[in-house]
């Protein structure tokens, strides 16, 4: 499969919100496994709202974040947002995305390829991203170590009180 790597367009908006909420029905799925209903319930008590917002949000500021986008045959398929910082000279990418019939085909990669390109036109010496060490989030830990990143495992603790 075929794919170019443009910006963000404004008509984009609403394919980024449907994949990406298909995207990570999985992901949520493995989160409420992993921590019971109750703490899952408190952290996401909706979490498709909190994903469409985020997405409105990265895509609606362009001054704080760069989105490219993942076209296949003028579709739509994957995108990923980052951020960059003048002073630490840090880039940081904040959200990908893969519709869920184009996974696997190292659309992800390619979007960590290019906007490392990008930090490094921009000046940056270093980026960092975060994700999720469940099984749900292989691939994109995959996707990141083609791309050079180097993981670091971190635990995260929850506990539900009363």
């Amino acid at each position: 499969m075929t794919h170019a790597i443009r910006p963000f367009s404004d008509e984009d908006l609403e394919s980024l919100i449907d994949l990406t909420l298909r995207a990570f029905v999985p992901i949520f799925e493995s989160f409420e496994r992993i921590l019971g209903p109750a703490v899952y319930s408190h952290i996401w008590p909706d979490w498709r709202a909190g994903q469409r917002e985020a997405v409105e949000t990265m895509c609606g500021d362009p001054d704080r974040y760069a989105v490219w986008v993942a076209d296949v045959a003028g579709r739509a398929v994957g995108y990923v947002a980052y951020t960059v910082d003048e002073e630490s000279k840090t880039g940081e990418i904040q959200l990908i995305a893969v519709d869920p019939d184009y996974q696997n085909g190292g659309i992800a990669t390619a979007l960590c390829t290019r906007v490392l390109d990008e930090m490094t036109a921009q000046r940056m010496t270093f980026a960092k991203v975060e994700t999720g060490g469940d099984p749900s989030h292989a691939p994109a830990r995959s996707a990141y170590e083609k791309a050079g990143f180097t993981g670091l495992p971190l635990v995260r603790y929850f506990k539900k009180l009363g």
